[in-house]
């Protein structure tokens, strides 16, 4: 008997303006191109109720917001993320390419904003089931780039980690750095201060080797 596939479970991850946005658009492509079936989503948010939690971690009205109450936030978008959109689409063989995920908290939340790495990550392994990503792309670019990007974009959000320092985006950074230390064995670093064409054929070509890796 013929037992299906699980999906692979595919990440971006990257500091804000690392162009997250157009590189899922790439392995999309790249994806469609290998006939591999694929959804993309985002965290936080992807369906109803993680959306609005959205709308209140990102506000950037919401300037009081305590850490704890954010990590706990990203968290619980990611549960409830996961329960109804992820899981359900790995297990009819489909690929989820997910816009952030669980490096993200660990990075910003767990070392940015120093509640820890090892206590975000305990929050989310209870959140998760202890779900991780088979493989996920890092998108590494110095702040000043990034924040430049989204200063000269048109019609980006405006967000409440927008008004972070560079200082917090400095930090961002070296979290991902030990978040990368952590989990090398799945987390592939791409170097995304190129240009689109450069970084969309760099990201094609790693895609196309790592799926014959992972037998897709």
């Amino acid at each position: 008997m013929n037992v299906k596939r699980q999906g692979l479970f595919i990440t971006l991850e990257g500091g804000d303006g690392s162009g997250k946005t157009s590189v899922i658009h790439e392995l999309g492509q790249e994806l469609e191109a290998q006939g591999v079936p694929y959804i993309t989503t985002r965290e936080p948010g992807g369906i109803r109720i993680a959306e609005k939690i959205r709308e209140i971690i990102l506000n950037p009205a919401h300037t009081e917001m305590d850490v704890r109450t954010e990590a706990l936030l990203y968290a619980a978008a990611r549960s409830q993320h996961l329960a109804e959109i992820v899981e359900p689409a790995l297990a009819k063989g489909i690929t989820v390419l997910c816009d952030r995920f669980i490096d993200s908290s660990l990075a910003y939340q767990g070392y940015a904003r120093g509640l820890g790495i090892n206590e975000v990550l305990s929050i989310n392994l209870f959140a998760t089931g202890g779900r991780f990503p088979d493989l996920t792309y890092y998108l590494d670019i110095e702040p000043e780039v990034g924040l430049s990007r989204i200063a000269a974009g048109q019609g980006r959000e405006i967000n409440r980690l927008d008004l972070e320092g560079l200082s917090f985006h400095h930090k961002v950074r070296e979290g991902y750095d030990i978040v990368r230390s952590m989990y090398s064995e799945r987390i592939r670093t791409v170097d995304a201060s190129g240009t689109q064409e450069e970084v969309a054929a760099a990201i094609r070509t790693r895609l196309a080797a790592d799926l014959k890796e992972f037998g897709v």
